[in-house]
């Protein structure tokens, strides 16, 4: 035999039910025995007995459906009240949400703007939009040294045109010639 504490302890529970009432399925203990379902199937379950007791003339069984049935309909409407309350919820705190970013969003761009507008480079304004408006470099004709060693594979698919060679002035072949000749001879403009 159970003691009186644990019976009484479950007893405070059985009035909470816990999760989604509306698709909780229920046994209840009406006056023709047991109905076992959702709150939905409960309520028409005892609406349908309550007809039948109606129609057989027996008032005191249809008044009785009907409050069983009432019962159970002020559950689930309650219970689709509180749904009802919390998607309600849900859907503002999205909506917050959403305005939040769509607010940093702005002055995020708002700043890029600012910046771009102070330190004059619109330039890269416009190549955050779209590339292809932004301010091409003009590198036609102009060769750069990249300091990277050239292979035999870029020699081949594009020929540098070569730069003419800067000549150093001649060393003179016989140091010794240029002494013993007069300056005269040599330099005619040295005199």
């Amino acid at each position: 035999m159970r003691s009186s504490k644990s019976r009484s302890r479950n007893k405070g529970n059985r009035n909470r039910p816990s999760g989604n009432i509306v698709n909780r399925v229920f046994d209840s203990s009406g006056p023709e025995g047991k109905v076992r379902g959702t709150p939905q199937q409960v309520i028409d379950k005892y609406n349908q007995l309550a007809r039948d007791s109606q129609l057989s003339n027996d008032r005191v069984a249809t008044e009785n459906f009907q409050q069983h049935a009432e019962h159970y309909q002020r559950m689930l409407n309650e219970a689709q009240r509180e749904q009802e309350a919390r998607r309600e919820e849900q859907e503002r705190q999205n909506r917050e949400r959403q305005q939040e970013r769509d607010r940093e969003r702005r002055e995020r761009i708002e700043r890029q703007e600012r910046e771009a507008n102070g330190s004059g480079e619109k330039a890269a304004v416009a190549s955050a939009e779209d590339p292809s408006e932004a301010e091409q470099p003009d590198v036609i004709g102009e060769v750069a040294d990249s300091g990277l060693v050239e292979t035999p594979e870029t020699a081949s698919e594009e020929p540098k045109p070569k730069k003419p060679r800067k000549r150093s002035p001649r060393k003179k072949a016989e140091p010794e010639a240029a002494e013993a000749a007069p300056a005269s001879e040599e330099n005619p403009a040295a005199e």
